[in-house]
């Protein structure tokens, strides 16, 4: 691997370098990638979960579809810059936010992705656990008792399949980008193999039309199901640069998005959707949970095959959205004493400590805190890319967002720009309100795209108004 001009900078780390993009990232794994990232309990909880807006089915496919079409615009932006800069997002943002300042988006988004990766790994756990009871009957006796909220049988799959994650990590992103290969193609197995189960118990044939909720169905409710859907992937639009920096152009990235977000995603959504419609013939209503129906399902080998196809496709979400995310934020916070393996053992160990079944069955702590942190998420996302292609024009020193002194293009004051700070001030105290003010729920799914046109708009007339001042001090 080549030198780096500032290696010997206090905010140098090999593995934040740009020397350190692999160039192996192409339209394939990219489009691996957003399988991994689309198929899991999560999204197909999520996607079932617009029912409640009292959408027809109909309806959800296509506001679901309107908002892969809004993230694919928004990824190819972060996409495209973090493949040019070939650094990971909380360097890139050194640019925007100063090289200090960075640690601020940084640990914002390391909290929202521990709290997931916490809770992602538990949701995978029951999974697996499931399966452990179908195969061994008497391990149900591991279930009876209660520590610090989960049991036995509960904790051995937790840990056993949070070290398992933490071993692919620690073997660095090529063992990220192979796992990602195999684990977004496994979950279309299960998702297949499960829509076509459920449609023959319902006769193969589904309602379109059918609703939860009666007279809800307008613009409205099919604009906040769009942004829903868009809110789901905020945090991983927001740090897309870690993956992208290792693609070899910026053209792969477009296919990749292309492929993995227009083709891919719009189908599992459809597919998630259908699901849940056959499962109301069935059941009387449309279930939100698969675990529900894995557990209906008599076949032990349908079920090991489903149940594998699901705990890998949701640990390999996990490993690309929610852990490598806060390892690079934890490594940009103290760069001379994280290595890679160092910050993913961290991770492990916060995800063990926050207890994340106790978070997932508190929807106080999911909607008020996490929900208030991720809410930030569109505020970042608009000043850091409004910075990036229209403040700098495209344009970073990659070099400069090593630079540790006072003279350091990206130091600004202290190492803090304020104007960014500012602005994510302004438009955070918004998108929070609107998130976690229970008066305002009725705009909490817009929080997204008002936080982004806030924070963009903010930061863009504070910089002009820098650019403008600073013009007229040459001139004197």
């Amino acid at each position: 691997m080549p030198s780096h001009k500032n290696e010997a900078s206090r905010l140098f780390n090999v593995e934040l370098s740009p020397e350190s993009a692999t160039g192996t990232w192409k339209t394939w794994n990219l489009l691996a990638w957003w399988m991994s990232g689309w198929h899991s309990l999560g999204g197909y909880t999520m996607a079932i979960g617009l029912f409640a807006l009292g959408l027809a089915g109909w309806q959800m496919i296509v506001a679901f579809t309107l908002g892969i079409v809004v993230l694919y615009f928004t990824n190819n932006l972060s996409g495209v810059a973090g493949q040019r800069v070939k650094v990971p997002f909380p360097v890139f943002a050194r640019a925007s936010f100063g090289v200090y300042g960075a640690n601020i988006p940084a640990i914002l988004r390391a909290i929202v992705a521990v709290a997931w990766y916490g809770i992602q790994t538990y949701l995978a756990s029951a999974a697996v656990m499931l399966l452990v009871i179908k195969v061994i009957p008497s391990s149900n006796v591991l279930t009876q008792d209660s520590i610090l909220g989960l049991s036995s049988l509960g904790w051995i799959c937790f840990l056993v399949l949070s070290l398992a994650q933490l071993v692919v990590l620690s073997r660095g992103m090529e063992a990220v980008r192979r796992l990602s290969d195999f684990a977004g193609p496994a979950i279309w197995v299960a998702m297949i193999a499960l829509a076509i189960w459920i449609l023959a118990r319902a006769g193969w044939s589904i309602d379109f039309s059918y609703r939860t909720v009666e007279g809800n169905s307008g613009i409205i409710a099919m604009l906040s199901a769009m942004f829903i859907t868009v809110s789901y992937f905020a945090g991983p639009t927001l740090n897309f640069a870690d993956f992208t920096r290792n693609a070899p152009d910026e053209q792969m990235v477009r296919r990749g998005n292309a492929w993995g977000l227009l083709l891919n995603a719009t189908a599992f959504g459809a597919i998630s959707i259908v699901i849940a419609l056959a499962s109301v013939k069935v059941y009387g209503e449309a279930i939100h949970d698969p675990i529900v129906l894995l557990k209906d399902i008599d076949s032990i080998a349908i079920l090991l095959v489903a149940i594998i196809a699901v705990g890998t496709a949701t640990a390999g979400i996990n490993i690309i959205l929610n852990f490598v995310a806060p390892v690079y934020d934890i490594i940009n916070v103290w760069p001379r004493h994280f290595t890679f393996r160092r910050a993913g053992i961290l991770v492990a160990l916060l995800s063990v400590v926050i207890t994340p079944w106790n978070l997932f069955s508190n929807p106080v702590i999911v909607n008020h805190f996490i929900g208030g942190v991720g809410a930030l998420m569109g505020p970042l996302y608009g000043i850091i890319m409004t910075d990036y292609y229209l403040v700098r024009r495209g344009v970073i020193d990659t070099d400069a967002l090593f630079e540790d002194g006072p003279s350091g293009k990206y130091y600004y004051s202290n190492g803090y720009n304020m104007k960014a700070v500012s602005a994510l001030l302004v438009s955070g105290a918004i998108t929070i309100c609107l998130s976690i003010v229970p008066s305002l729920g009725v705009f909490a799914p817009f929080a997204w795209p008002v936080g982004v046109a806030v924070g963009a708009l903010v930061h863009w007339q504070l910089s002009k108004s820098y650019s403008r001042s600073a013009e007229a001090a040459a001139a004197r």
